[in-house]
């Protein structure tokens, strides 16, 4: 019996870590500039014994099958074509697509070979020089703390500071996290984030879904010229195409939620593909579990669905349709709060708030014959906030004590149309220009009651109507020889609310000293909208409501950055930036007062600010260090180090930090990787930040209690500063690859060392002090995923 047991073991054992698992590694190669297919690249897996390879057909596809599980490189060469490498994933339960844009080289002739195997800077914008990065899907997922979320992952590059529990604004560069642009698939989007309000760019939990996007592009300053309507940062994100040729299912429960997801072909021709993902909200098991996320008993509801199909025709191009969604709410009540962990709800006060955002648009690709195409985008974009807050009084003597105090109405659906024209000369010369075109559908109403009488109710803000803003740019890139590279653009932007109008001419430059070492510099006029609701904030004027803000200029801001970049190795790089940036035109009050939109995003609300004028000022500098080990060898880490300096001006000429001068943030991540045979993977990631707190304006505690509500003290503004914040996470992961099935367990253990970081100060109306709120103190979430 014994033996018959050693023996079942011994063959176990055999089976499991002995036979090979197998998938396959796919994709479509272009040119970077025309994006017309290239045939005859030579694609080879290195280190594979034997090795694996092939070359692209007349359509620019290519297909290896049988390539083991794990991780691989891949080389692409061609000749007159720079040599790239990329690095792929291979699980048991899902094959590689990969699509890649190969950069054509001054030199006709020869193979020119790039020693970086994956250089971050190159992103998929052609444009970019300088404060710029591709990112891909699978770093967001890796990274411990980022809870698959793209902008908390951003928030370990340089220059960036995400030093927030709650929420996952991303502060660039000592600027209000409102100077964000988010733009997916071609299209400008709102807040892509559940529980975000009106005006705002972050929110606790992202809509988009990691498991549906492609390699993208994070922009930390002086970007080109097809991005208009930002002053700080540029998301631009694009999805991956669903597997044209095969059925593939996900599913996946964690903090993020229940997600179901599968892609495959629409028909049999291959031509078209689909892909469609659907998550519903877990946190009432996080709950159930005793894991705190800083709501109190509250617990948040949210649901989300995303999808795009893709189709390809011979004779008009190709096409695709996609569209993300999320419905999310939410009822803080004042006997759910927790004493020190209340993230987000206000004293003595319950609210209600509801958040539904989505985004839908259809993208025309079509290749002309003479290294020329036209990309074509239509869509519609939607945000849409109900805000219920009743005030708690043990005075009121009605039922629960309660009287309704504020009620806030906003609705924004936005029509979009977008075309570009890029064309290709010749390698050194690449053109592109275009329109961009969007018509607003408003509906902003909300009213207060600080009296709690009969009939007190007092408008803030009542507009409904229609808006344009339309916007052009055009572009140049000319290679004087494959080591100098000149980007010149120019961009105008018209809003017909207002007739505001801005010129914006933008300039890149890089030298490569050699195959390792560039240095870059990067120059433009960037400006913004203010955030919807701020223009329609009301003040009465002789017995009438009157919209002080209507005529506000954008916001503009003048970027520079100098940039240097050395690779030492492969897979070792060392990056530098200096920057300065001057702002102005920014809305302050029109009396003497410490108030600037350049705070604005500090704080959850949208506040009613009225009498504003567009002649505020302010500057940011700094210094932002790279040192990053792309992962090789089984393990990589990045630590990025920014020391910086933000400045603003209110109407009373004072200077002050404004409410994001943290002065220094440090990251440091990294994880190991240690294979066991070729089917289980043991995986430790971790990550460390160390930053400045968040100034502040102080709560004048006299006042307060006079009042019986929050007054600041605004003669002491973003004086005083939150002590400085730190947090390291750790995140063990395995995986196990069957024969057809990848599964896939980790826990994020956030915080694990129980830091206490201050979140906010707050005034305590039911016991008259000031209280300190703290964000999350120990923070764990498990998750599983299985592809098939």
């Amino acid at each position: 019996m014994k033996s018959c047991i050693v023996f079942f073991l011994l063959f176990y054992f055999n089976i499991t870590f002995s036979q090979t698992i197998t998938q396959t590694i796919k994709g479509v190669i272009v040119d970077k500039q025309s994006q017309t297919p290239l045939p005859g690249v030579v694609v080879q897996i290195l280190n594979s014994n034997p090795l694996l390879g092939g070359a692209t057909n007349e359509k620019g596809e290519f297909k290896i099958t049988n390539v083991p599980i794990g991780r691989w490189q891949i080389k692409f060469n061609t000749t007159s074509y720079k040599e790239k490498y990329i690095t792929v994933i291979l699980n048991a339960g899902k094959e590689s697509v990969t699509n890649i844009e190969l950069e054509e080289s001054v030199i006709q002739g020869q193979e020119v070979v790039i020693t970086a195997e994956q250089d971050k800077t190159k992103t998929n914008n052609k444009m970019s020089t300088v404060s710029s990065r591709i990112f891909s899907a699978e770093e967001a997922a890796r990274y411990a703390g980022s809870r698959n979320d793209p902008a908390r992952m951003a928030a370990n590059f340089a220059g960036v500071s995400g030093a927030n529990d709650s929420r996952n604004d991303i502060i660039i560069r000592g600027n209000s996290p409102t100077g964000i642009l988010w733009r997916l698939n071609g299209l400008d989007i709102p807040n892509p984030n559940h529980f975000g309000n009106a005006g705002s760019t972050g929110g606790p939990i992202s809509i988009l879904n990691n498991n549906t996007l492609d390699n993208s592009d994070f922009m930390s300053g002086a970007f080109a010229a097809d991005y208009g309507n930002a002053t700080a940062g540029v998301f631009d994100l694009k999805m991956r195409q669903g597997n044209n040729e095969k059925f593939e299912f996900l599913g996946q429960v964690g903090f993020n939620g229940f997600e179901l997801g599968a892609e495959g072909p629409l028909f049999k021709n291959k031509n078209a593909s689909f892909m469609v993902n659907y998550r519903y909200s877990t946190l009432s098991i996080f709950k159930a579990l005793n894991i705190d996320f800083g709501v109190g008993n509250a617990i948040p509801q949210y649901q989300d669905a995303t999808f795009k199909t893709d189709f390809n025709t011979k004779k008009i191009g190709k096409f695709s349709f996609w569209g993300i969604g999320g419905l999310s709410y939410i009822a803080l009540l004042e006997s759910d709060k927790k004493v020190g962990k209340d993230l987000y709800g206000y004293s003595a006060r319950d609210t209600y708030f509801r958040s539904n955002v989505g985004a839908s648009g259809i993208t025309h690709t079509y290749l002309f014959n003479n290294n020329a195409y036209l990309k074509t985008n239509i869509g519609i974009s939607g945000q849409y906030n109900n805000i219920l807050a009743d005030r708690i009084d043990t005075a009121f003597k009605t039922p629960k004590n309660l009287k309704p105090e504020y009620r806030q109405k906003t609705q924004n659906i936005r029509y979009s149309f977008n075309t570009t024209y890029n064309k290709k000369f010749n390698a050194r010369n690449f053109i592109n220009g275009g329109v961009y075109a969007e018509v607003y559908n408003t509906l902003f109403v909300d009213s207060v009651d600080n009296l709690f009488g009969y009939n007190t109710f007092r408008t803030l803000r009542k507009y409904s109507g229609v808006k344009g803003f339309l916007r052009g740019f055009a572009q140049w890139q000319h290679k004087f020889t494959d080591n100098l590279l000149l980007n010149i653009g120019i961009s105008n932007q018209f809003f017909m609310l207002n007739n505001s109008n801005a010129v914006e001419p933008r300039v890149g430059l890089k030298y490569s000293i050699n195959n390792k070492q560039s240095i870059s510099l990067g120059w433009g006029l960037h400006s913004q909208l203010q955030p919807i609701y701020i223009y329609f904030a009301s003040d009465t004027v002789f017995g009438k409501r009157v919209e002080t803000n209507r005529n506000l200029d954008f916001t503009r801001a003048v970027h520079g950055v100098i940039a240097y970049d050395n690779s030492f190795t492969n897979n070792f790089r060392l990056k530098t930036e200096i920057y300065y940036q001057y702002i102005y035109n920014a809305p302050v009050k029109n009396y003497p007062n410490y108030f600037s939109a350049l705070n604005l995003g500090a704080d959850f609300n949208s506040p009613n600010v009225t009498n504003l004028v567009s002649k505020g000022t302010g500057f940011n500098y700094g210094l932002e260090i790279t040192l990053e080990k792309f992962y090789s060898k089984g393990y990589y880490f990045l630590f990025t180090s920014s020391l910086f300096e933000s400045k603003y001006k209110g109407s009373d000429n004072i200077e002050r930090n404004t409410a994001f001068n943290g002065n220094f943030v440090f990251n440091f991540l990294g994880g190991k990787e240690v294979k066991i045979g070729q089917k289980h993977t043991l995986s430790l990631d971790f990550r460390a930040i160390y930053a400045g707190g968040k100034h502040y304006v102080p709560i004048d505690l006299q006042k307060s209690i006079a009042a019986n509500d929050e007054i600041k003290n605004g003669v002491d503004a973003y004086k005083f500063q939150y002590s400085n914040y730190f947090r390291l996470d750790v995140k063990p992961s395995y995986k196990f690859n069957s024969k057809k099935i990848t599964h896939e367990f980790s826990v994020d253990i956030q915080n694990i060392t129980h830091n206490q970081n201050v979140f906010q100060q707050t005034y305590d109306i039911t016991n008259q002090v000031i209280k300190t709120d703290y964000q999350l103190r120990f923070f764990v979430l498990p998750q599983y995923r299985i592809l098939f």
